[in-house]
């Protein structure tokens, strides 16, 4: 199984999909320092503070940078984790190459095991190489938590899509042909994002309480079809502890009008999101001993 791991790391780190994934990172992590320093001018600075409003200013200025970056950053591990995994059974099938590799005394679920531990191993590697840039370009410009406990909980959650997304990836891979899985993961992923876009839109809409009633409905089901988008806005909502501080500060108003992190998933539908990842990753491994190649 290690064997299987090692050369899913070196074929990972060959593909293109890989390349693209560091030159896109590149080129948004220069983008994002240009846009935290634009933001960042309007923090009074740590010598500056006298007064509430300055010490909010540069919360606000911390908070919607970060969560900015963490915005789009969540895209970027979204693309590895899809397109590093998507054809990993469908590709190698049709091309010949789990042919001539299952043949030998290596049983089929050590195989799977071995691609999933390798997938989610560089994904999330790389997924702590990204939250600790993000983190390190918005300490530069502004100020961000300092809390470890924060820190760890929020990366965690950050993390915890890249399992998420293989799990289901490599599922749909047993199943469908390698471009069929490709559309089917990314739609999937897109519904999880639009739920969550119509989740937050939902309180500035003007709409009577039976059709926001549907609206919550139909965003919590397509939320349930992939909890991705959900993890998200739970990380943030670590990030900034705003269990403790809604009291204190308009989640409505500054920065946090703009990427509304008000409305944000319970615990419940965090220990929901696991079970629909061990769901997943269980029932493609059974499907792919059963599966003929």
């Amino acid at each position: 199984m290690s064997t299987i791991l090692e050369m899913t790391w070196k074929e990972m780190l060959r593909k293109k999909v890989m390349l693209l994934t560091l030159l896109l990172t590149f080129v948004f992590l220069i983008a994002f320092w240009f846009v935290a320093d634009t933001v960042g001018k309007n923090d009074p600075g740590a010598g500056s503070v006298h007064n509430g409003s300055e010490l909010f200013t540069r919360f606000t200025n911390g908070a919607f940078i970060l969560s900015l970056g963490y915005f789009f950053g969540a895209f970027v591990i979204a693309f590895l984790a899809i397109f590093s995994s998507f054809s990993v059974i469908a590709g190698e099938a049709e091309q010949g190459v789990m042919q001539a590799l299952l043949p030998r005394p290596l049983p089929r679920w050590k195989w799977y095991l071995g691609r999933w531990l390798g997938f989610v191993t560089l994904g999330v590697s790389y997924a702590f190489i990204l939250f600790l840039a993000i983190l390190l370009i918005t300490n530069v410009h502004a100020s961000v938590p300092r809390d470890p406990a924060a820190l760890l909980k929020s990366f965690l959650l950050f993390a915890s899509v890249v399992p998420l997304l293989i799990s289901v990836s490599m599922l749909g891979s047993g199943i469908f042909s390698a471009l069929g899985n490709g559309v089917f993961m990314t739609m999937l992923y897109g519904a999880g994002f639009l739920g969550g876009m119509l989740d937050k839109l939902s309180g500035s809409l003007r709409l009577e309480n039976d059709a926001l009633n549907v609206l919550h409905n139909l965003t919590g089901i397509m939320s349930m079809l992939m909890p991705a988008d959900a993890l998200q806005r739970r990380m943030t909502a670590e990030l900034f502890s705003l269990n403790e501080i809604g009291g204190l500060v308009s989640l409505s108003n500054g920065g946090f009008s703009i990427i509304n992190i008000s409305a944000y998933p319970s615990v419940s539908f965090i220990v929901y999101a696991v079970c629909y990842t061990v769901i997943a990753f269980a029932i493609g491994i059974l499907h792919f001993q059963r599966k003929d190649l």
